[in-house]
This record gives structure tokens, C-alpha cells and sequence, in this order.
């Protein structure tokens, strides 16, 4: 099983990286697949190291408040 979650997009350098924020973790992903243009403030699935698809901001939010709610009662 795969496991994909939601980044906001803080930005963009110029080799195609981004850093994400995933409440409030950093990460760094590669932008070389993501399946649309996406620009800082976009929200996007990643999974191990790249955005691979870009997501409705109301649908990344929902699916990070599931996601913390999971954490906080340790429903796994």
C-alpha cells in the first residue's frame, strides 16, 4: 500500500523542486510528474520525493484534518 499526502507549495527553484509544507513538516519533492502546472500556494499529492498530482485546496485541507485526527487517536 501507497500512502500519498497533501503539501502546500512554498516554492519553486529553478531544477523543478519544491518545498512543501505538510502541517507544518517541510519537505522537499521533484515537480518532473505532477500531472498539471502548479505554482506556490497549490496543493499536491506527494509520494516518496515527488508531487505526483495537484489537488482542490478545500480537499487537501479535509484530507489533512483526517489525517490528524488519525495521529491524535492513534486510529491505526
Amino acid at each position: 500500500m501507497c500512502l500519498g499526502f497533501p503539501g502546500k507549495i512554498i516554492s519553486v527553484d529553478e531544477d523543478n523542486i519544491a518545498v512543501i509544507d505538510i502541517s507544518g513538516t517541510r519537505r522537499e519533492v521533484y515537480l518532473d510528474i505532477v500531472d498539471e502546472d502548479v505554482s506556490i500556494g497549490d496543493y499536491v499529492i506527494s509520494h516518496a520525493g515527488y508531487a505526483i498530482h495537484k489537488i482542490d485546496e478545500a480537499l487537501a485541507l479535509e484530507k489533512l484534518d483526517l489525517l490528524k485526527e488519525i495521529i491524535e487517536k492513534e486510529i491505526y
